[in-house]
């Protein structure tokens, strides 16, 4: 059936493990319950609401990225609450779990181009994004947005024009984290400590290249598996020849344990510094120790309807929004507002208005008035979509042209704190 639910409590409700359930009922008019669809909705071409606009959400609410996860799922899907009862297009929302695994990224993705999903939000992780473009996505014909991969290896992509992300690219966050380890540590050394995955490799060696441009220069590059019970010996090894920080990228599940060996055999008082992938609040609970020597760089939402986005996050899930939930609204909002102008639950037709209905130019659709510029989009009209995390304006590649990183530290309590603010351009 058409999607007329309220999210805030089935959601918080159903957990990881119910979200395949949740699925099946957002599926089209003669759903099978698996979260496929076999004929329930209007896909009529040409202008007008009266349609039903199809759209799917492939996060991490299991596996290595479950922490931060579930929060972007919560943003991916708060744009059906914020739309509830304010247009007369209908929602069908598919939403399945990557479980942070490729395998099971692809098989979740292969169940929403099943349901007849033509657009989806995800994934999260850079590996299971480009295994679901290369093997699903592309092969398909389905527009792909992602609003938590960062890994420069997507821009290369030969996506057909399919492939987009509202999170910026790694090539620019090694330049933000070289600069704040030569500007706020004063750093000439450093090592790397990186999880042996895409995200990991390139943004390790973004960073790299931008220290070195910065007259840095990197001891040690020591890469890990994750989910690993102890990373005492590969601490070790970064922490040979003294370096003045270290750069520590990866994700919570393997963080904890990292961080526990950290305090337990080592010396606390190395500047130690993260990516967005460990900008989780529970990290210093998780860990059992503050994290006072822990500082870190993440995309930040500052896009002009920021204010508006953080109000509904709140309302809906009770709770602060975290890392990419803004970007995840960003990504769900351009795939509506594409499908709304392309007049057909089609994936070709929908990646051809992506660009469109997100860069300059056009009446400007900011997330509080997102209803009716589906309407404006429906009717023909150029909108121009300026969200939540950013302005979304997409590249040729499906990148941000320009992107807006925090700095940030860890606060007892359970707190993220903001240090400052930087921007950067493609």
């Amino acid at each position: 059936m058409p999607s007329r639910i309220n999210r805030r409590d089935v959601i918080r409700g159903l957990g990881a493990a119910g979200i395949a359930g949740l699925a099946g009922c957002t599926g089209g008019g003669d759903g099978d319950g698996d979260g496929t669809t076999s004929g329930g909705a209007t896909t009529t071409s040409g202008g007008g609401s009266a349609r039903t606009l199809m759209h799917g959400v492939l996060l991490p609410t299991t596996g290595g990225l479950a922490d931060l996860g579930a929060p972007i799922r919560d943003g991916a899907v708060l744009p059906e609450a914020v739309l509830d009862g304010a247009t007369d297009f209908e929602l069908d929302f598919s939403v399945q779990d990557t479980q942070t695994d490729p395998n099971a990224g692809q098989s979740a993705a292969q169940t929403l181009r099943n349901g007849g999903y033509p657009a989806v939000t995800g994934a999260a992780s850079s590996e299971v994004t480009i295994a679901v473009a290369e093997n699903v996505f592309v092969p398909s014909g389905m527009v792909g947005c992602s609003p938590a991969s960062t890994s420069p290896d997507i821009t290369g992509l030969e996506d057909n024009g399919l492939i987009y992300r509202t999170a910026p690219t790694d090539a620019l966050q090694g330049q933000v984290l070289a600069q704040v380890a030569v500007e706020e540590h004063q750093a000439s050394t450093a090592a790397t400590m990186y999880v042996n995955n895409s995200y990991g490799q390139l943004l390790a060696e973004s960073f790299k290249t931008a220290f070195q441009d910065r007259d840095g220069q990197v001891y040690q590059e020591v890469s890990f598996q994750k989910g690993q019970s102890s990373y005492t010996s590969r601490i070790s090894q970064a922490l040979n020849d003294n370096p003045d920080v270290v750069v520590v990228i990866g994700y919570p599940e393997s963080g904890v344990q990292l961080f526990r060996d950290f305090y337990s055999e080592f010396d606390t008082d190395v500047p130690i510094l993260v990516t967005d992938g460990l900008r989780s609040a529970s990290l210093p609970a998780d860990v059992g120790n503050p994290l006072d020597n822990v500082t870190g760089t993440a995309p930040l939402a500052a896009g002009p309807g920021r204010e508006f986005f953080d109000e509904q996050y709140q309302n809906e899930y009770g709770e602060e929004p975290g890392v990419f939930t803004a970007q995840a609204f960003d990504a769900t909002a351009a795939c509506l507002l594409a499908n709304a102008a392309a007049g057909e639950n089609d994936g070709a037709a929908v990646a051809q208005e992506m660009r469109n209905v997100a860069n300059p130019s056009g009446e400007e659709v900011t997330p509080s008035t997102l209803a009716e510029g589906l309407e404006l989009a429906a009717e023909g009209t150029d909108v121009q979509y300026v969200g939540a995390s950013s302005a979304v304006d997409f590249d040729e590649n499906g990148d941000l042209a320009a992107a807006t990183y925090e700095y940030f530290g860890f606060q007892e309590g359970g707190s993220i704190e903001k240090l400052d603010e930087i921007s950067f351009s493609a």
